[in-house]
């Protein structure tokens, strides 16, 4: 996985290097022009396919666990960050191909937004996680919150590892860690249980908690 910068003040060709202007008709806050835009992602035509052209906004879809795989099948992307105000809308109109957002909140620039997309979707590429086991235990995987994990020592200031995760029972422990993984998920994101498959094992663990109180 190869990740390149492009500043697209290297296409803005005018004295000043000028990317950005003020609004037509009035307004506060500066608006990033859509030339230099157009030829920043234009100079990577050699490259790149452009079958994807990503305007990181807060008026995008939500990224998900769903969006990142989705994303992570293409061969290339151009993720454009915003600035200031907005951009052109004529870069949303006539040159992206999707919009991202990655929460309903307001950020100064696209950058962060960007490297949070890059970060997410690197981890689903082979090669990029030296296990890429540990990817199908990550939180929203299987549409699930992850299950607590320990490691040494066995106790800390009173608190002890479950007994089942040194029983050296891999079935048992692969059950508990299902079934708190269903737990914590019903405790902090009850939402997500809804959108979730569940298959019999599953529903039988969740009436467990559910009687267990």
């Amino acid at each position: 996985m190869t990740v390149s910068l492009v500043d697209i003040r290297d296409s803005a060709y005018d004295k000043h290097r000028t990317a950005d202007d003020e609004p037509y008709g009035g307004g506060p806050g500066m608006v990033l022009k859509a030339e230099p835009i157009y030829l920043a992602v234009e100079s990577l035509r050699d490259v790149n396919s452009l079958e994807k052209i990503i305007l990181m906004s807060p008026q995008g879809r939500l990224l998900t666990h769903d969006v990142v795989k989705e994303l992570s099948t293409f061969e290339d992307m151009v993720v454009i960050c915003g600035r200031y105000e907005e951009v052109d809308e004529r870069v949303r109109s006539g040159l992206i191909t999707d919009e991202i957002s990655i929460g309903d909140y307001v950020l100064s620039g696209g950058e962060l937004p960007a490297l949070v997309l890059i970060e997410s979707v690197s981890r689903l590429i082979p090669g990029v996680v030296g296990d890429e086991e540990s990817v199908k235990t990550d939180s929203f995987y299987g549409g699930l919150l992850g299950y607590p994990q320990y490691t040494r020592p066995r106790e800390f200031r009173g608190m002890r590892v479950p007994d089942i995760l040194v029983s050296g029972n891999h079935e048992l422990i692969k059950r508990w860690r299902l079934k708190e993984s269903l737990r914590r998920t019903m405790e902090k994101r009850p939402g997500l249980l809804k959108r979730a498959r569940t298959d019999e094992l599953q529903k039988d663990l969740l009436a467990e908690i559910a009687a267990e109180g």
